[in-house]
């Protein structure tokens, strides 16, 4: 019992430590909101799936910044896309926490689409294509750069996958790839056991109905789509090599291996963290080395180093944790060189840029 209890609490950090942004109640104020009067502006663009239907507007006059370069600025349009428990934006607060501000700023057209925030690969993939979709005739653009995080890198895989011809970069950041050991403790420690008791459609539904919520506040319909077993199962190693017989584009052959970095037509980026308690005033650190204890080698905490892997890996150990990825919690990250993922998003951006994309 003891060995079980010890993978419980970490398996019950998983979802506490990827809900913190949402409960953060803090209002943040943009890096140029006092330059907002100058011009050119640059307002990135939010997306989500409403009754069925992809809709995207603009941000809030908050969220302009001033152009000041043409670093970042890509021929295609950045899309990014959010991991398990996520969002787009919720009034202040933005799951990519000013990132799209500073690709912006620095050239980028940028759209931050959301998807269920607890849903299957195939189901989130199917809405994050109707918003890309929806993208391409907004824009008038071919093609989009889609940029995931967590499980929002097996959402570009999807739509790379199954629309090659909208795509032309993919780039994943601590995606799950080959599984997470976290995952895998859920499913072993929490799932398995509420199924056998017939509990689990009520935990399960509890959750869910949080999450939809969570939809309802970040612009997505009442009615989208939750279902966090079917979200758990595919970031577990067994869902993960199940999506990859589907989608092997770009997954290396043997573990931490080289792989394709173009499939399709399509080019593979990816980079990843192996930080953990990486700022002592952040509470999600110390549930980073908590899950951390279920690893069996370095990680960001919830992602093995290798497991990162995709394309053209670029990086798999800056020092950062797994929300530290995304600039979470509200840009309360590590310090030193590679511990701010904001110049991450600006580097990858001019990447793409110099490469035509």
């Amino acid at each position: 019992m003891t060995k079980i209890a010890s993978k419980i609490v970490p398996a019950l950090t998983f979802g506490a430590i990827l809900l913190t942004p949402v409960l953060v109640s803090a209002v943040t104020v943009p890096n140029n909101i006092f330059n907002w009067w100058q011009g050119p502006q640059a307002v990135h663009e939010n997306c989500a799936i409403n009754n069925g239907q992809a809709v995207c507007q603009q941000s809030s006059a908050l969220d302009q910044v001033t152009v000041t370069s043409n670093y970042a600025q890509t021929k295609y349009p950045i899309v990014l896309a959010h991991g398990l428990f996520g969002f787009g934006q919720i009034g202040p607060i933005n799951y990519w926490h000013g990132i799209p501000q500073d690709l912006g700023s620095n050239g980028a057209n940028v759209f931050v689409t959301t998807v269920s925030s607890g849903n299957s690969d195939a189901v989130r993939g199917e809405q994050l294509l109707k918003q890309v979709i929806a993208i391409r005739a907004l824009t008038g653009s071919d093609k989009v750069n889609l940029i995931g995080h967590s499980q929002g890198v097996q959402s570009v895989r999807y739509v790379a996958g199954v629309r090659p011809d909208l795509v032309a970069s993919v780039t994943g950041i601590a995606g799950s790839n080959t599984g997470s050991p976290v995952a895998d403790a859920a499913q072993l420690v929490l799932i398995n056991p509420l199924k056998a008791t017939g509990l689990d459609s009520i935990v399960a539904g509890a959750v869910n109905f949080f999450l939809s919520l969570e939809g309802v506040a970040s612009g997505a319909a009442a009615d989208a789509p939750q279902d966090i077993v079917a979200a758990n199962y595919g970031l577990t190693t067994k869902g993960a090599a199940e999506f990859n017989v589907l989608f092997p584009q770009a997954i290396p052959t043997t573990p931490c291996g080289p792989s394709e970095t173009q499939a399709n037509g399509v080019n593979y980026y990816s980079w990843g963290g192996t930080g953990l308690m990486t700022n002592a005033f952040d509470s999600t650190s110390y549930g980073m080395v908590a899950a951390s204890l279920l690893q069996n080698g370095p990680s960001d905490g919830l992602v093995p180093k290798c497991s990162s892997h995709l394309g053209q890996v670029i990086r798999d150990d800056y020092p950062q944790n797994h929300l530290d990825e995304v600039n979470q919690v509200l840009g309360m990250v590590g310090s030193g060189p590679g511990a701010d993922p904001i110049p991450l998003y600006r580097q990858q951006a001019n990447r793409l840029k110099v490469a035509g994309f």
